[in-house]
């Protein structure tokens, strides 16, 4: 049987990952099943994640990415709908995450979006820091391969998901 593909949408919060997740769920053709951080995270629950909330979000993200490769290995295509950055308990994630898909058909596709524009997004929501997004950026991982870039500034939800299915089915 042969591997699904694995689609990383990698990205600062309020970037634009989950509407492009939605996005491509709303084709009928590739199929994706989706694993996100923010799914992971409810997993662990509120006194943990007060208590030390890297420690458990570290190991819940790496329990998400061998949660891709089973349904990689069934044949299923998934989204991770995710972010590389670099903390302590997860240093070095980015050559962790290349490991742990090594010989699976991994993309890492760029979700960009200025960091002024994340910020008023971030506002909008209301459930996230104004700053989240800039920290995050600052904890990105460096140097990363990636297969394709979107720009969620310059391109709708859709767009960027036609882009991507453009790029890696077509």
């Amino acid at each position: 049987m042969d591997k699904g593909k694995i689609i990383f949408l990698n990205g600062v919060t309020s970037s634009g990952k989950t509407s492009i997740v939605d996005a491509i769920q709303s084709h009928t053709d590739p199929f994706f099943y989706v694993v996100a951080n923010d799914l992971f995270e409810q997993m662990i629950g509120d006194k943990h994640l007060h208590k030390d909330y890297w420690k458990y979000l570290s190991e819940v993200i790496i329990m998400m990415y061998h949660t891709a490769r089973l349904f990689s290995d069934s044949g299923k295509n998934i989204l991770i709908d995710g972010v590389l950055v670099e903390r302590p308990e997860l240093v070095p994630h980015y050559d962790k995450v290349k490991g742990i898909f090594m010989g699976y058909p991994l993309e890492i596709v760029e979700v960009y979006c200025p960091l002024d524009i994340c910020r008023k997004r971030n506002i909008e929501r209301g459930d996230r820091s104004e700053d989240q997004s800039d920290w995050q950026s600052e904890l990105m991982a460096e140097n990363i391969q990636y297969s394709c870039s979107v720009d969620t500034s310059l391109n709708t939800p859709e767009e960027c998901a036609e882009i991507i299915i453009e790029k890696f089915f077509k």
